[in-house]
This record gives C-alpha cells, sequence and structure tokens, in this order.
C-alpha cells in the first residue's frame, strides 16, 4: 500500500506545502545565484527516471562557465565556486527537485538520479535502481554521499529499492538532516563531487 499508492500521495502534499512555504526563500536563492553566477539561475539536465524515463532534473547552478583558451570549459573544481559549494554543503542547489517532486520525475527518498551515458553500463543488479522514483535524498545519500564508491552506492541503492517501507523512508529522512547539518561527504577523496562512473568489472553492456 505505502510504495505503490501513499509514497506517492505524500511526495505530492509534501512538495506542494514546501515551495509554498519556501517560496521567499526560493527567490532569494535565485537572486543570489544570478548576481553571483549569472544566468541560468537553474542548471537543468536530462536524468533517468523510474524505468529509465528520462526527465529534466532543476538544481540551482552552483559553477560558473570559465572556459580555456580552446573554448572548453574548465574542470568542475575549477568552476566551483565558493559560493557554489555552500549551496551544495547545504543542499540549498536541490530544493528545486521539489519542482520534480511535485511532476512526479522523482520522490523525496530513494535513489539519486545519475546521468543519462551511464544507462549502458550498469549491470543487471544495478539496473534495479531505476525500478523506482529517483529521490532527494536516500539511502546511500545517508551512508556517505558522494565519499563512498560506486559499488557500495549501488547496491545501497538497490537494497533500498528491494526494500521500500514507510518506517526506513522516515528514518532516512531524519539522517539526511543529520548529515546536511554535518556536511559531510559532499565530495568524493579525488573530486570536487563525484568520479565519473566507468562501469562495474562484471558489467554486460547492453549496447554491445
Amino acid at each position: 500500500m505505502y510504495k505503490f499508492f501513499l509514497k506517492r500521495f505524500f511526495d505530492i502534499v509534501f512538495s506542494f506545502t514546501l515551495i509554498t512555504v519556501l517560496c521567499l526563500p526560493l527567490l532569494l536563492a535565485a537572486l543570489l545565484v544570478r548576481i553571483k553566477l549569472g544566468s541560468p539561475v537553474l542548471f537543468k539536465q536530462k536524468r533517468p527516471g523510474k524505468n529509465e524515463k528520462i526527465f529534466t532534473l532543476y538544481k540551482f547552478r552552483t559553477m560558473n562557465d570559465k572556459r580555456d583558451e580552446n573554448g572548453e570549459l574548465l574542470p568542475d573544481e575549477v568552476r566551483l565556486t565558493k559560493f557554489g559549494k555552500l549551496l551544495r554543503s547545504t543542499s540549498v542547489d536541490e530544493l528545486p527537485e521539489l519542482i520534480n517532486i511535485l511532476k512526479g520525475d522523482m520522490s523525496f527518498i530513494g535513489p539519486r538520479p545519475l546521468l543519462v551515458k551511464y544507462l549502458p553500463l550498469y549491470n543487471e543488479r544495478q539496473k534495479k535502481r531505476h525500478s523506482v522514483r529517483p529521490g532527494l535524498t536516500g539511502l546511500a545519500q545517508v551512508m556517505g554521499r558522494n565519499a563512498i564508491g560506486w559499488e557500495e552506492r549501488f547496491e545501497y541503492d538497490v537494497t533500498y529499492a528491494e526494500s521500500i517501507s514507510f518506517a526506513g523512508d522516515v528514518k532516512i529522512l531524519f539522517k539526511t538532516v543529520f548529515a546536511v547539518l554535518k556536511r559531510e561527504g559532499i565530495s568524493s577523496a579525488t573530486s570536487a563531487t563525484m568520479e565519473e562512473f566507468k562501469g562495474s568489472p562484471a558489467t554486460e553492456k547492453t549496447n554491445l
């Protein structure tokens, strides 16, 4: 009952409520992004959702558009400003995803939506992370966020997808609050965000 009906009902009610309550803070954040980083204010990117259906993810922009002499964008760690790091460490950059939740692209709790280019790289078990809606936060986020490796992260995602429950979602939600307050796991050990996923050792690529 919860997995198929109540979870979506709660997503609609709480996302609408939060968008309404946070309307002014969201506008203020958007104004600061426009002043400090320029336009567009929102970062938009195609991501795979439930059953690998592609949707447009919304986040506040956290990087500038600085390029090298060849016109290529500089590495993430160079373009990620102090203000952008603040937005990420406080998870304020994620707030526009409330729109995705209200639309039904996402849920409050679920595996984080990753890049479309990763889809052919998942093995059969890892693909199960797409059997549910992606989330604003999830089990992998409260167990280490970007500080854990891809294999461990995907295992947490699949574990969540196979055992969704109301009690589990509430537990993840509370752990997320503490994780945000502690500002841990924002970056991996070697990257400003997370290293690129290049496939697991046992991956059977679907595009071969």
